[in-house]
């Protein structure tokens, strides 16, 4: 397969949130391909649930010769290597990481296994500001638009604010 452009999300509330987000980096760089961008990392409030842990999230640009279900495979024994315990029911909950496929290249794909574009992207604050921070005009391949437009468009009023590293 040749190489393909993919933008992961990256979000943690548990423990050393910084930590889990760079070692999942170090592991996708060392298992999943070339990260060739990585956003800023954000503090934001959880999304869907109550929790007093706030995230913090990231969004990364990767080069991969993966196939979207090889690749979210491979997402899936990361998140549970960084102790990720994914709950029986479908509701939210906290986590050491997670990881979503946002796009893979423009493909729309909807399997069992995975769905993109990630089929709430264009409702969460805390993924198109990060998003937008590096790939702004990147275009969305079901509403056809850009991320900055999503973003401009975006309901969600919930606080995404740049993380202060101590």
């Amino acid at each position: 397969m040749e190489s393909k452009t993919v933008f992961l999300s990256l979000g943690s509330n548990i423990d050393d949130r910084l930590a889990f987000l760079q070692k999942s980096t170090d592991t996708i760089r060392d298992t999943c391909g070339n990260v060739v961008a990585l956003s800023s990392v954000y503090e934001t409030e959880p999304w869907g649930f109550q929790s007093f842990n706030s995230f913090l999230n990231q969004v990364i640009a990767l080069k991969t010769d993966l196939s979207p279900s090889g690749l979210m495979e491979q997402l899936l024994t990361i998140e549970k290597h960084f102790g990720r315990e994914r709950g029986l029911s479908n509701t939210y909950q906290s986590r050491t990481v997670d990881i979503d496929i946002l796009y893979f290249d423009n493909m729309i794909i909807n399997t069992t296994l995975v769905s993109v574009p990630h089929p709430r992207l264009h409702l969460r604050k805390f993924v198109l500001v990060p998003l937008c921070e590096i790939a702004p005009e990147f275009i969305h391949p079901v509403f056809n638009c850009s991320n900055s437009e999503l973003l401009n468009k975006l309901a969600d009023s919930s606080a995404v604010r740049p993380f202060l590293f101590a």
